[in-house]
C-alpha cells in the first residue's frame, strides 16, 4: 500500500461553520484520490496521521495536490482531570460524531468517507449491496444495513466465491462490478455495532477478485429465521426499481444511475425472496450462476 502524503488539504471557503472549523489548530493532513474524487483529511495530532490509512476507501492513491473536493477532520481531545475528552469527527462543516472512544471516532470517519465517495465518484454508481464473483460473473446481494448481506457474502466466500465487497457494488457504465474489497464488517452475536469486528477476506480462507465483472445474478433477500430460499423471478423493470432503492447517487445522477442498472439487469438472473440459513442459500446462489444461461440485451420490462 502507498504511504500517505503529508499535505494539508485546501478547499474553497464554505459556510461560516466550516470557516470556524478551519480556524482550529489542525497540525497534520493528507490528500488522496479515489474514483476521480479528491479527498483531504486533517488531524490535530500528527502521530495519528498514519492510522488514517485504514479509514480510506479501497483503491485510494496519493494525491499530488492539496486541492480537494471534500475535507474530513478528526479532532482528538486530551483527558483532563480524570475526565475523558470527546473526540470529534467533521464531514466538511458538519459534526458527525462526538465520542470519548477513539476507535468509534475512526469508524465514523471511515464510514463518512465511503459515503462521500459513493455520492461523488465520477463514472461509478455505488449500490448498497454485497458482491462476490463466481465463474467469471458477479453475484449481487442488495440490502439495507442489518439485512444479513455481510453474513451471506462471508458464506459465499467460504464456499469458494471471490470477494468483491460487503458494502457497495461499484458499477461502471457497462454494468460491470468493480472490486471494493474493504475488510468485512461482521457483527457479534448480539448484533451490536460496538461488537463489530473487521475481517480480511483471507481470514475466511478466501481471496478477492481483481478485475471488473459482468453481473450473473442479483438476489434480493434478507434473513428471516427458519425461512427457506424459494425465490420468485423478477422482470428487469421490477429489478431496476428495487435496485434504485439501494443506489446512493440515484437522486444526484439519475440518468447515469439508471443506465448502469439497466446494463446490470440485462444479462442477469433476477431473484427475490427471504432466506434462512446462509450456507444453504449461498450454495443455491452459486448453483444458479453456474447453470444460468446469459441473456443478451434483455429489454426493460421483459420477464424471465
Amino acid at each position: 500500500m502507498a504511504s500517505l502524503p503529508s499535505l494539508m488539504p485546501w478547499h474553497a471557503p464554505g459556510t461560516r461553520l466550516l470557516e470556524r472549523i478551519d480556524r482550529l489548530r489542525w497540525s497534520a493532513g493528507t490528500c488522496v484520490c479515489a474514483c476521480g474524487w479528491r479527498v483531504g483529511l486533517r488531524v490535530n495530532e500528527p502521530a495519528l496521521l498514519p492510522q488514517l490509512a485504514a479509514c480510506l476507501p479501497p483503491g485510494w492513491r496519493p494525491a499530488a495536490s492539496p486541492a480537494v473536493d471534500a475535507v474530513y477532520s478528526l479532532w482528538v481531545a486530551r483527558d483532563r482531570g480524570g475526565v475523558r475528552g470527546r473526540n470529534r469527527v467533521y464531514a466538511g462543516g458538519e459534526r458527525r460524531a462526538s465520542t470519548p472512544d477513539l476507535g468509534h471516532a475512526l469508524a465514523v470517519l471511515e464510514s463518512e468517507i465511503r459515503l462521500g465517495l459513493a455520492m461523488a465518484a465520477r463514472g461509478r454508481t455505488f449500490v448498497h449491496a454485497g458482491a462476490v464473483a463466481w465463474r467469471g460473473r458477479a453475484i449481487l446481494v442488495p440490502g439495507r444495513s442489518r439485512s444479513g448481506k455481510t453474513t451471506l457474502v462471508a458464506e459465499l466466500v467460504r464456499q469458494g466465491a471471490l470477494y468483491l465487497s460487503d458494502e457497495f457494488a461499484v458499477l461502471d457504465a457497462r454494468g460491470r462490478v468493480h472490486p471494493f474489497a474493504k475488510p468485512l464488517s461482521i457483527r457479534g452475536a448480539s448484533g451490536c455495532d460496538r461488537h463489530t469486528r473487521r475481517h480480511a477476506v483471507e481470514d475466511l480462507g478466501g481471496h478477492s477478485a481483481t478485475r471488473p465483472l459482468p453481473v450473473g445474478l442479483v438476489a434480493f433477500t434478507e434473513y428471516r429465521e427458519r425461512a427457506a430460499w424459494e425465490p420468485t423471478a423478477l422482470s428487469a423493470g421490477a429489478a431496476v426499481l428495487d435496485l434504485l432503492a439501494h443506489t446512493v447517487p440515484a437522486r444526484l445522477r439519475p440518468a447515469e444511475s439508471l443506465h448502469a442498472l439497466a446494463r446490470v439487469v440485462s444479462g442477469a438472473a433476477l431473484l427475490k425472496g427471504p432466506r434462512g440459513d446462509a450456507a444453504q442459500t449461498a450454495a443455491c446462489l452459486l448453483r444458479t450462476v453456474a447453470t444460468a444461461v446469459p441473456v443478451a440485451a434483455r429489454p426493460l420490462g421483459a420477464g424471465r
